[in-house]
């Protein structure tokens, strides 16, 4: 599985971890851990290092930037533990694809690449396209008018029109 995938199923409450016994995988698929440890003490150290970088860099306040000049984190006594985490898998093909969804078992948190119908982004965005050729959404106000913009319709918004961005409707996760 991808790193950044696991990744993003995290936080884990280890406070609520218990011993492994094989009879909690009675009936289940399971992967066997498939990085060795010296791999996976060398990137816990890497994800540690990162964090306490962000984590320090967020306590810097009214500046507008932040450069680093010098940073010494030192690390020492690093071991690998394994431990098998609630974690629930579902893969699907679509359009001869397959795709990969995860679920963190304790959180509910749910990620994975979601399939996109590029024939339908196209018609939205074509409908989007039309209704701006077309003069748009919003009409110029007549002379005289209240201070909102008018709606097709005679809809009035309320405050004034100042634009702004869509958001995307189909977004990789």
């Amino acid at each position: 599985i991808d790193n950044d995938i696991t990744e993003s199923l995290e936080p884990f409450d280890f406070s609520q971890a218990v011993d492994f016994q094989t009879a909690y995988l009675a009936g289940y698929l399971a992967d066997k851990y498939d990085v060795a440890e010296d791999k996976s003490v060398e990137r816990a150290n890497q994800r540690v290092t990162k964090s306490t970088e962000t984590e320090f860099n967020g306590t810097v306040t009214g500046y507008t930037t932040v450069n680093t000049e010098n940073v010494n984190i030192q690390l020492s006594n690093a071991k690998a533990k394994y431990a098998l985490l609630p974690v629930w898998l579902m893969t699907t093909k679509w359009n001869n694809q397959i795709y990969l969804f995860a679920m963190n078992g304790q959180t509910g948190k749910f990620v994975g690449n979601l399939p996109t119908d590029m024939s339908a982004f196209f018609k939205w965005f074509a409908g989007i396209a039309g209704a701006v050729a077309a003069g748009g959404v919003f009409r110029p106000r007549p002379a005289g008018a209240g201070r909102s913009a008018r709606l097709h319709g005679g809809l009035r918004p309320k405050g004034r029109f100042r634009g702004g961005s869509l958001r995307p409707l189909f977004q990789k996760i």
